[in-house]
């Protein structure tokens, strides 16, 4: 059961980075500054970043480790989510990308 529920988790973890990677790729082309660094080839973990506006950064971690929401604004901690919590607050940054006709970011 164990491992079965690891492979699980690896399997987890990779498509939230290929995720990760394409909301890095529609952020840019709408000129929002973003990135997301993977460790190693395997995609189990990556770095996520995105600056909505001056001074307000947000950062998501994808490990083995658990999963991190972190918004910044001027370098002071705003909001620390972590788990299912975390990726709900990613599904709302990317309905906002997704749905840019009725709510839109300010840069």
């Amino acid at each position: 059961m164990f491992l079965r529920l690891a492979q699980q988790h690896q399997e987890f973890a990779q498509d939230l980075v290929m995720n990760l990677q394409a909301l890095t790729i529609i952020l840019e082309r709408r000129g929002y500054p973003a990135s997301c660094y993977t460790c190693g080839d395997q995609m189990k973990s990556a770095s996520f970043m995105v600056s909505l506006r001056e001074k307000h950064l947000i950062r998501f971690l994808v490990s083995d480790y658990g999963i991190t929401w972190m918004e910044l604004w001027d370098d002071r901690e705003l909001m620390k989510l972590e788990g299912a919590e975390a990726i709900n607050q990613l599904q709302e940054l990317a309905n906002l990308v997704k749905y840019p006709t009725t709510v839109q970011l300010t840069n």
